[in-house]
């Protein structure tokens, strides 16, 4: 199996080709394009209720899709819904990477996923801090909204929910307030996350919520 990514980091494109034999597995409605001799199938990994438990708590789809290479060689082209990079890791056996709900891409067939809570503080955010954890081996796919930052911990480091894409299993974290309500009320940050340990945390450069704020302004108003 071989891989691109392309058009990074604005409006990353993944181009997967498979040999025969191979598959590889993505979110539902990622497919941008493909070898027509492929076979696609659609269905919920791991049965129907945890398909459901990461639908409802880790916002991922219900369904995830499956392209595999038969008899010939073939490629797929895979995008996330949002503007923003693509990054590849190669997780090696029993070891895991917690992403943010929406940043699941795409996988090889042997990485489990599973959905883990990020807690009460992270869902009335409203910064979607519910946690999918994939766990090897295998090679996974994810993204961003905006770029891609890539931040090595040793110690402590302090992220804006919002700006969260994922995280080593290796790193503790905490949801805390900026500063508590005055932090809160004057300096415009809401909640965070504090990590600690050492391992490398994936920030995106562009917040969902600071993003829809922005729009909000410009959205058409019918006048009754």
């Amino acid at each position: 199996m071989q891989s691109r990514i392309e058009l990074n980091p604005e409006y990353a494109l993944l181009e997967v080709t498979l040999e025969p034999g191979e598959k590889v597995v993505a979110e539902s409605g990622a497919m941008v394009g493909m070898d027509s001799h492929l076979k696609l199938t659609s269905q919920s990994r791991g049965g129907i209720l945890k398909g459901l438990a990461r639908k409802m708590l880790g916002g991922e789809s219900f369904f995830q899709s499956t392209f595999e290479a038969e008899s010939a060689p073939g490629r797929v082209l895979l995008a996330p819904g949002a503007p923003g990079d693509i990054r590849e890791i190669e997780l090696p056996a029993g070891r895991s990477l917690m992403l943010q709900s929406s940043a699941y891409l795409a996988s090889t067939p042997d990485v489990t996923l599973d959905t883990k809570w990020g807690g009460a503080k992270g869902f009335f955010s409203g910064a979607g801090l519910f946690l999918l954890k994939a766990t090897g081996p295998g090679r996974i796919w994810f993204n961003s909204f905006g770029a891609m930052a890539t931040q090595a911990v040793a110690g402590q480091f302090v992220v804006d929910t919002g700006h969260i894409v994922g995280f080593e299993e290796t790193l503790n974290y905490s949801i805390s307030k900026v500063g508590g309500l005055k932090g809160l009320l004057f300096s415009g940050e809401g909640l965070v996350a504090r990590f600690a340990g050492t391992g490398t945390v994936y920030v995106q450069t562009r917040n969902p919520a600071s993003f829809a704020a922005f729009l909000h302004p410009f959205r058409p108003v019918k006048n009754e």
